[in-house]
């Protein structure tokens, strides 16, 4: 099964006051973590840049991931995420995505998604996983966070749409599956210098 990782970090992080993607969490840059953990499950990743892209990309070089710029990264993050699915190849089974916003998220909880999705692609169940247009999305303590991993079906809607991907998902509300996990950092949206010193706080 081929699944492409997707990262958006195309946003201005005007809230934090500077690139969420190159802050550090254990010696590691935001985008940095995401690109390694999501690297050592999927196919390949892809990252969505689009303020200060330049400085981002030069600052991750060399990089296992290939970048891509949204020249219309102030439309909001469905822009990045579509000019991300626009770039990747055409013979995926699932994307696995999440805003840089969210570092700590544990590489068994990438793992758990990609072997639920692949669970559900085995021979016996493949048609019907296709014609519903599963979705497999973590949940800690009775709540969902990210990364969310769509089957390649979604991309022609997640492409179509013109509000957000959130309204995408809720759509197919019947055809997702939760995957409960160990892991508050599919909670933690670091988007505010106080939400990043309480993920650094012992």
């Amino acid at each position: 099964m081929k699944v492409a990782g997707l990262i958006l970090a195309g946003g201005a992080s005007r809230r934090m006051g500077t690139p969420k993607a190159l802050l550090t969490l254990n010696q590691e840059t935001f985008l940095g973590r995401l690109i390694r953990v999501f690297g050592n499950y999927c196919a390949g990743v892809t990252v969505v840049l689009g303020h200060e892209a330049r400085g981002i990309q030069s600052a991750l070089q060399p990089s296992r991931a290939k970048f891509v710029i949204n020249p219309h990264w102030q439309k909001g993050q469905l822009s990045s995420l579509q000019a991300g699915l626009q770039a990747l190849p055409g013979d995926l089974d699932a994307v696995l995505f999440t805003p840089v916003d969210y570092p700590a998220v544990s590489e068994s909880t990438v793992g758990s998604l990609i072997a639920a999705c692949e669970t559900a692609s085995a021979p016996q169940v493949r048609v019907m996983a296709a014609a519903a247009g599963s979705l497999w999305i973590p949940r800690h303590q009775g709540r969902h966070g990210h990364p969310v991993l769509v089957s390649a079906s979604l991309i022609p809607e997640l492409l179509a749409e013109a509000e957000s991907a959130r309204a995408v998902i809720h759509r197919h509300r019947e055809r997702t599956t939760y995957i409960d996990v160990a892991d508050a950092g599919i909670l933690r949206d670091v988007d505010t210098p106080e939400a990043y010193a309480a993920l650094l706080a012992p």
